[in-house]
């Protein structure tokens, strides 16, 4: 007979989990005995139950394999419903273990109590409070399967400590091999028909397409074809950014450069679309059609209603239509690439720009210059995204994590730390607000303990800076969004990292090679000058784009 909490851990083993993130309470003792004995299985201690979230969804996201993530019952469980909303939103799999009290026999009155499964159900896909030690096998094995299934997203189990204590002859039982299933061919030959009619074609690459096999897929298929793609934001660096076939990312809710590209098409591919993201595009009844290519059939929404729908493993579809198709010699291209090349020049007409405070466009440049091709930028959440969904060019997958599903503040220093432990030989960057970096900035000592190469990147504005543009965007008057900030280099030196202050934009540039090129953990403090965003973003680009 087995300790229940000992064939949990098992069962996490058989599923090849490598990490725990969390913060244990009194109902995980139990749980955290078992897995101190796991030879295979690392704590990893957070200072708070979202941080551990948040690296569990950065770890399904760069894996593809479910993140384990454990929290008490009551404070702690509630901790991770935005890491829970963070996961399911973004695609990311993951498994939330939380505690509870005895549930046969009462031992504190409802002390604490919540009905946490209550609470999970609609922000992920599985949540079970476990009865019986018995069904621990099957109960792990159905959260892993539904986790890592498309779409991908959060599950959650609810371990009570009398369940944690009992015995049980079950055993682990083992991941079944699965593979997803091939579009059906007459839809295929839907699709590529609908294109070789088609005058000006354009692909969309979304969420769903960053995948394995997609991108090298998607890039045979547009070598053949040359048929130019967008991105949206959760779709950079599925293809090279610096292919001539771009033309850009669907960062702005409308007007760019790369909706004006959209509007130059007679059909639109949608590859990996998510009704999540922010749409790219609207459909209008008698509007240009849209092929829809993703693993799961579209979610029929009054902006997105897809004529031809291509339904199975993404990369395969891809393949298929790539051998099906004959390129067709009148497609005209011209007028799409034309509105990238005059995005490309407009933003090199400000990314020149060395004031002090940091002139965003400058800023995306010199960290694009600064990383290597294989280097990996996190960003938090704030109006600075727009600025780097637009200008920087993200040339392998998973380069760029940015959220555009939840948009959760507080994720950037989390996903960072998870970057540089699944990738140690990259170099990461962490990219925050200060006041997206103030909501999880206790985790710098969790990066500081466990020695993580990286560097933290904190836009100092001094206000909730988005809210702020958008507030001045409405007309109303400037209130009610600004605020103090400790001394930030004082504060990562009291965590143990290197702190640096930005003092010229030349500044700027030798602190991001130095902070690159030196193990440890840093902090840079660097002032941003946001006094043109409204100007930039929401006017000048808007009537270039319209005038092309």
């Amino acid at each position: 007979m087995t300790k229940a909490s000992d064939l949990f851990i098992q069962c996490l083993e058989e599923e090849g989990v490598e990490y725990i993130f969390g913060v244990p309470g009194e109902e995980n003792l139990d749980m955290l005995d078992s897995l101190s004995r796991s030879t295979k299985i690392k704590l990893i201690l957070t200072r708070h139950e979202q941080g551990a979230g948040f690296m569990a969804a950065t770890y399904g996201r760069h894996t593809g394999k479910t993140g384990v993530c454990m929290a008490t019952l009551g404070p702690g469980a509630t901790n991770f419903v935005t890491a829970a909303a963070y996961a399911q939103l973004g695609g990311m799999p993951i498994l939330m273990v939380t505690g509870q009290k005895p549930i046969k026999k009462s031992k504190q009155g409802r002390f604490q109590i919540l009905d946490v499964v209550g609470m999970m159900k609609p922000i992920t896909k599985f949540t079970h409070q476990l009865a019986s030690a018995d069904n621990i096998p099957s109960r792990i094995r159905e959260a892993f399967r539904l986790a890592e299934e498309e779409k991908p997203g959060a599950t959650h189990i609810e371990f009570p400590e009398d369940i944690a204590e009992e015995k049980t002859d079950s055993v682990p039982l083992k991941p079944s091999q699965t593979r997803r299933p091939n579009a059906d061919k007459k839809s295929i030959r839907a699709a590529v028909t609908a294109l070789e009619q088609a005058k000006s074609p354009i692909l969309v690459i979304g969420a769903g397409a960053n995948r394995t096999m997609t991108s090298r897929m998607l890039l045979q298929f547009i070598e053949k074809t040359g048929i130019p793609f967008l991105t949206t934001q959760l779709g950079k660096g599925v293809i090279d950014e610096r292919h001539p076939k771009f033309v850009g990312c669907a960062a702005l809710s409308a007007g760019d450069f790369v909706h004006r590209a959209v509007e130059a098409a007679d059909l639109i591919v949608n590859i990996g679309h998510d009704v999540i993201e922010k749409p790219p595009f609207f459909m209008h009844p008698g509007g240009t059609p849209v092929i829809h290519i993703s693993s799961k059939t579209a979610e029929v929404d009054p902006v997105y209603f897809p004529e031809i729908e291509v339904i199975g493993d993404i990369a395969n579809a891809i393949w298929q239509m790539k051998e099906d198709i004959v390129p067709n010699g009148g497609w005209k291209f011209d007028h799409m690439l034309a509105f990238r090349k005059a995005e490309v020049d407009h933003t090199k007409s400000l990314s020149g720009d060395a004031r002090f405070p940091i002139f965003p466009p400058y800023l995306v440049q010199e960290i694009r210059n600064a990383m290597p091709d294989d280097g990996i930028i996190c960003l938090d959440n704030g109006v600075y995204k727009i600025w780097f969904a637009r200008g920087y060019d993200a040339y392998r997958p998973n380069t760029v994590l940015l959220d555009n599903a939840l948009a959760t503040m507080g994720a950037g220093l989390p996903s960072a730390m998870m970057s540089s432990m699944v990738y140690p030989d990259r170099k990461v960057l962490a990219i925050c607000g200060d006041g997206g970096f103030m909501m999880n900035s206790q985790e710098m000592e969790t990066a500081v303990r466990l020695k993580l190469n990286m560097t933290v990147l904190i836009l100092n504005d001094n206000s909730y800076g988005m809210i702020r543009w958008k507030q001045a965007n409405m007309g109303f008057q400037d209130w009610g969004l600004t605020y103090g900030n400790p001394d930030f280099v004082k504060y990562a030196e009291a965590y143990g990292a290197n702190g640096y202050r930005v003092e010229s934009a030349e500044h700027l540039k030798e602190l991001l090679a130095h902070t690159r090129d030196t193990p440890g953990v840093h902090l840079i403090d660097c002032p941003v000058d946001y006094s043109e965003n409204d100007q930039i973003l929401n006017i000048d680009i808007k009537k270039m784009a319209k005038e092309l």
